[in-house]
């Protein structure tokens, strides 16, 4: 990696972490130069302003989240042909992912952009809606998989269902970060897991399972 590279990646990685401990609006370029050691022509030679870079590490968050739910779904499917017991398995794979993580889930940048949306311009705004519906996309794809093999116990919309994962996700980082408890966002998508499971496996399945 070049320097200059070098240096973008740390500029990130810092405001990163401060912006998912204080929010947008807490964080300053100032208190970013301090900790990373560099000229403020330094860090405008890199990010032209506070807007730009809210898109850089917007962008960096999506690509990484996607890399992970590609990794560990792809690798759940290859284990397990089944569409449902892969996507059960599936969740298992990441909350173990995420129980490995000694301080709990940092936050979501995601989340954050929304909290201070009034923050950034429309082109941010519109990334991170377009990310809340790739999600959505990526989860209806699988459930829609489930639902063509197996038929729910109980009448839900397709849509709704893949959200539900986001919700789960979201709101248990939330909860993980107010309780001071890291396990609890693990914990919430085990929830999920057994949740799905009720959902579509017939009642004696579950009964076995």
């Amino acid at each position: 990696m070049r320097k200059g590279e070098e240096t973008r990646t740390r500029i990130l990685d810092v405001a990163e972490a401060a912006v998912l401990q204080k929010g947008f609006g807490g964080t300053s370029i100032e208190e970013l130069i301090a900790e990373t050691g560099i000229t403020k022509s330094g860090f405008f030679y890199h990010f032209k302003d506070k807007n730009e870079l809210a898109k850089a590490l917007l962008n960096r968050y999506i690509e990484n989240d996607e890399r992970i739910y590609d990794e560990i779904f792809s690798r759940a499917r290859d284990l397990v042909d089944d569409p449902l017991q892969s996507f059960l398995l599936g969740l298992k794979l990441l909350s173990e992912l995420l129980s490995d993580l000694p301080n709990g889930h940092p936050g979501c940048l995601v989340a954050t952009v929304c909290y201070y949306e009034r923050l950034f311009d429309r082109e941010i705004r519109e990334t991170n809606r377009n990310a809340v519906l790739a999600w959505r996309r990526r989860f209806r794809g699988m459930f829609e998989e489930i639902v063509a093999v197996y038929t729910p116990r109980e009448p839900v919309q397709i849509d709704q269902l893949a959200d539900m994962v986001s919700s789960v996700l979201e709101g248990g980082i939330v909860l993980s970060k107010t309780l001071k408890e890291p396990n609890t966002l693990a914990e919430q998508i085990l929830m999920l897991r057994t949740f799905v499971k009720l959902l579509f496996q017939p009642a004696a399945e579950v009964s076995r399972g």
